[in-house]
């Protein structure tokens, strides 16, 4: 007889598996066993939960950009008027959206995006997202917050990249990026 209320643990101790396992084997060439090894579950019921293991690893990035989505909420909420650009910008170079494994996920992640369609429709969302909250802080700011949010966006994204596979790390990104952010705006940081 199933266990009633065990799906919604059953599905995360997956999701946290298919993080652990990608972020383990530094790419996609993961096996849905070795997920469901992790998860200390069969492989039959990791794929009766999301079908197969695009399915897992989507299910994995809506997850991360769940924690990312929740960051970037939790630094706006905790800025002072006036800098909310800056809270933005902070919140990408979280400590926590650089753990090992979730740096191997967002790599693998762009890379399946290429030819997957549902994986490119989520980074789409992420990149969407991201943009209208760099639009919305930049508001007052100056008079093109289009253009400088798309600028931004591509210099966070490809900070992040370079920071990711980078031996420093994390360490003055975010500072790289807000330094950046104010020279484009004309202020003085």
């Amino acid at each position: 007889m199933p266990r009633t209320g065990q799906e919604p643990l059953r599905r995360a101790a997956l999701v946290a598996a298919t993080v652990a396992e990608v972020g383990q084997a530094g790419s996609l060439e993961v096996t849905v066993g070795q997920i469901a090894r992790r998860a200390g579950m069969s492989s039959a019921l990791a794929h009766h939960y999301f079908g197969g293991k695009a399915q897992i690893f989507l299910a994995a990035m809506r997850h991360i950009l769940s924690e990312y989505g929740a960051e970037v909420r939790s630094a706006l909420a905790k800025a002072p008027k006036g800098q909310r650009l800056e809270a933005i910008i902070a919140a990408n170079f979280a400590e926590s959206c650089f753990a090992p494994d979730t740096v191997a996920a967002w790599l693998n992640f762009y890379v399946l995006a290429a030819r997957e369609p549902e994986a490119a429709r989520l980074l789409k969302v992420y990149q969407h997202r991201l943009r209208s909250n760099l639009r919305h802080a930049l508001r007052g700011r100056t008079d093109q917050p289009e253009a400088l949010a798309d600028q931004l966006g591509a210099m966070i994204d490809g900070v992040y990249l370079r920071a990711a596979l980078s031996p420093q790390g994390l360490t003055g990104a975010a500072d790289q990026v807000i330094r950046a952010a104010h020279a484009m705006l004309g202020e003085r940081p």
